[in-house]
């Protein structure tokens, strides 16, 4: 059975070999209509254009295979029109040039835009590499940490027992003293310090010593009060990597970790967001995470409800990994951020991560000129959100029955003055 033009499906086919329908040899392409070698395309193309006359010496039968191809040029003309070559498809030669013309000028034009594309310097890369790199090493996606904060429970009062059993590994002796809220405690602001300069020099996890309170109402709080706090180590972690944020002083950095930690925590916890069910799966199914949660940790909806829209907002933006970790880094490093004395310092340093931030995006996001607008929008959503935590976090915190849930260093970060 002779192969014919109805075959072209075949081309598409990448596990169907291409042979030549005219000689059976490797076939390179479509040509004038047909599946063909380009020794035959060649062949088909001169005879055309020559408008030759062939004779067949035998019976004009000839089988066309790829070694016998030349000694009958009217069998294989006639093989060439019986699986469908046309010579309406033969390009002139002025028409030939004007591809090659039309080939090169594309070319060409691909090479130029590629010379004009905003390309990254070797600054901008080398510190969007460090900030990827300082998140990989402080967000760990598998959650396994997870397991050692005191556990979730959804319903019911937490027992102590329960709460003992599954507590965090406490700070050092030192840190512990350091971040005790006791009235001896001594000056806040040089605990805080302590741990920015012992972070990353040894494994940091702080729970309360104090006895849990049973029947509180608020089951979730001492899990989600050690998750939190979990969380503040790895945002000071991270802060640290940022380019210029050690040379700030000890006052400055307290003060941008202490103000910006929970919109940071905010903006990390889009990394486990879902959108199919509104809710944060950090691993197995006791560290999945809705609202309904939080509101057993003592949050209300005035603060979930734009949380979860704000989640949504960001995730939709689908961000990449470069663009998410520039976008905390510039949160963190606000000049306007209270308490902080050398805003010019800060500034200049905010600055030059936007600078990185809108230059990858030019790089990256063509067309995508909104894409920093909308970025620089969710900061400012989160300014509303951290006002409305801080007012949930005093109403909380003046609680002694609840106050003695949280961490010291939760209390220490938000502030919570507890007597």
């Amino acid at each position: 059975m002779s192969l014919t033009s109805t075959q072209v499906p075949d081309e598409f086919d990448r596990n169907v070999p291409r042979i030549c329908g005219v000689c059976g040899d490797k076939a390179s392409g479509f040509h004038f209509n047909a599946m063909t070698c380009e020794g035959c395309k060649g062949f088909f193309r001169r005879s055309m254009k020559r408008k030759a006359s062939f004779t067949c010496p035998f019976n004009g039968s000839c089988t066309i295979t790829k070694d016998n191809r030349r000694h009958c040029q009217a069998c294989r003309l006639k093989r060439c029109l019986d699986i469908g070559m046309m010579k309406e498809f033969i390009l002139t030669d002025e028409e030939v040039q004007r591809k090659k013309e039309l080939i090169q000028r594309r070319k060409d034009e691909e090479a130029q835009r590629e010379v004009q594309k905003p390309q990254l310097s070797e600054e901008q890369r080398s510190i969007i590499d460090t900030l990827v790199d300082a998140h990989h090493k402080t967000y760990d996606d598998s959650y396994s940490d997870f397991s050692r904060f005191r556990p979730p429970v959804r319903e019911g009062p937490v027992t102590r027992s329960a709460s003992r059993a599954a507590s965090l590994h406490s700070l050092s002796d030192a840190s512990s003293d350091s971040f005790s809220h006791s009235p001896e405690s001594g000056d806040r602001k040089m605990n805080l310090s302590n741990l920015l300069m012992m972070y990353q020099e040894q494994g940091l996890n702080s729970s309360p010593d104090s006895k849990e309170g049973e029947g509180t109402g608020l089951s979730m709080l001492p899990h989600l009060a050690d998750l939190v706090s979990y969380s503040i180590q790895k945002v000071i972690g991270f802060a640290k990597t940022i380019p210029g944020f050690r040379e700030l002083t000890a006052e400055d950095q307290i003060a941008l970790l202490k103000s910006s930690a929970i919109e940071v925590i905010m903006l990390r916890s889009n990394q486990s967001f879902s959108l199919e069910d509104m809710s944060w799966s950090c691993g197995g199914p006791d560290f999945k995470y809705c609202v309904n949660d939080v509101t057993k940790a003592g949050h209300t909806l005035e603060l979930l409800e734009p949380l979860v829209k704000f989640q949504v907002g960001l995730k939709k933006l689908n961000l990449h990994e470069e663009e998410h970790v520039l976008l905390m880094a510039i949160c963190l490093l606000s000049p306007d951020r209270p308490g902080v004395q050398d805003h010019e310092r800060v500034e200049a340093l905010q600055d030059r991560l936007s600078e990185v931030l809108q230059a990858y995006i030019r790089a990256h996001h063509p067309g995508g000129c909104l894409l920093y607008a909308k970025m620089i929008q969710k900061l400012a959503d989160l300014r509303s959100l951290n006002e409305e935590h801080s007012k949930q976090y005093r109403s909380l915190s003046f609680q002694p029955e609840h106050s003695m849930q949280l961490t010291p260093l939760v209390l220490e970060v938000f502030g919570g003055q507890v007597t």
